[in-house]
């Protein structure tokens, strides 16, 4: 990856609906090249997908949790498969600590996360932040132009 690729997944996390035209002209090549490069990119699995960024709250989940849980190792073949399968899950991290996951949710009520908090705690013990506001929300990665030496 170099300089190019670099600027290019900087440009594309800002807007990836950006035309091929407008992202060749800030990087000085053809448009074909561009899409070669992103092509090149994608296959490589370092861009993963693109994706719309929504107002949780205006589509009804008003409700924005973050879930730890203790799960042991052995426990981790059934959770995996469950945890993917709840919809209202927006990410599942496993982590270091005396929970070993991290659970972000969304629910249009606290009486639904609730309800999922108890499915949850078939697996083990479970701890409940529910989010009141977002000063920082989601943001991307920084992309430093400079190659790492």
């Amino acid at each position: 990856m170099d300089k190019i690729d670099r600027k290019l997944i900087g440009i594309l996390q800002k807007n990836a609906r950006m035309p091929l035209k407008a992202i060749a002209s800030q990087v000085f090549l053809s448009a074909p090249a561009v899409s070669a490069r992103i092509e090149k990119l994608e296959a490589q699995n370092l861009i993963q997908g693109y994706h719309a960024s929504i107002d949780q709250q205006k589509l009804g989940y008003h409700i924005t949790a973050f879930i730890s849980l203790e799960l042991s190792a052995r426990q981790k073949p059934e959770f995996y498969p469950f945890i993917e399968k709840c919809p209202n899950v927006l990410e599942c991290n496993c982590v270091t600590g005396v929970y070993s996951m991290l659970i972000k949710v969304a629910f249009p009520s606290t009486q639904e996360l609730d309800q999922f908090i108890g499915r949850l705690q078939n697996f083990g013990n479970t701890s409940t932040q529910i989010v009141f506001s977002t000063p920082v929300p989601h943001r991307d990665v920084v992309i430093s132009e400079e190659l790492p030496e």
